[in-house]
């Protein structure tokens, strides 16, 4: 709302690349913006599920660390693809390449589909890469490099927090 009442807002705080060495906090602070309404609901709805099915397997404070480092490292995995980038997407994917790793067979669904989501997490992967090659207004590379953190992630909790050690 406040981004719709001050356009400021974005051109302040959006992360524009060839800006970054020169105001750095735009690496976080362009989690915070997005690009309408649209943008935000998906993203908010795509964290409340499954932000919050991680969060009761790992904790919130490692939730949160895990969620701000995976938005910082999409962010700066951005930089190169694109001019400038905004949204929480990256974060988010890094949550998803987590739960993936630590709750593979956990059922979602995928366009109307049930499936895995290891295989769910590999179907919006697969989508991501695609786009990198057909180029439109979503930052598929910062998805990318916030899941393969979060995969990362997944595999250093794997011993604590797999399935295999639910009772």
């Amino acid at each position: 709302i406040l981004q719709m009442i001050f356009p400021i807002l974005t051109d302040t705080f959006v992360l524009v690349s060839s800006e970054v060495f020169q105001r750095p906090w735009i690496l976080v602070t362009s989690m915070f913006l997005h690009g309408g309404a649209d943008h935000l609901i998906y993203n908010m709805f795509a964290l409340a599920l499954f932000g919050s099915i991680l969060e009761k397997i790992i904790g919130s404070k490692k939730f949160v660390v895990l969620y701000f480092a995976a938005g910082l490292i999409s962010a700066l995995g951005s930089i190169p693809f694109y001019e400038s980038v905004l949204g929480a997407s990256g974060a988010i994917f890094g949550v998803l390449g987590c739960l993936a790793v630590l709750r593979p067979k956990m059922t979602v669904y995928v366009g109307y589909v049930p499936m895995p989501m290891a295989l769910a997490a590999v179907v919006w992967g697969a989508g991501d890469l695609i786009g990198i090659f057909a180029p439109s207004n979503v930052a598929n590379a910062a998805h990318l490099f916030g899941m393969g953190f979060g995969i990362i992630v997944g595999l250093y909790y794997f011993k604590q927090f797999s399935e295999n050690k639910v009772k």
